[in-house]
């Protein structure tokens, strides 16, 4: 039986919501400081996906 890993699907999430923040920066009529939060929340969740996978690196 195929099973995801843990924290590979936060880390995926935070790829593209991060990917999504940059892209916010490149348009102008969105204000700085909701781009650099998409950035934040997206970079937080690749940290805390990637914690997971090195925590449990050794069940599968």
């Amino acid at each position: 039986m195929n099973r995801v890993r843990e924290g590979l699907i936060p880390t995926v999430l935070g790829t593209a919501v991060t990917a999504t923040g940059f892209a916010l920066k490149q348009n102008r009529n969105v204000d700085s400081m909701i781009s650099n939060t998409v950035v934040g929340f997206g970079l937080a969740h690749i940290v805390l996906g990637a914690i997971d996978l090195f925590e449990h690196r050794d069940q599968y």
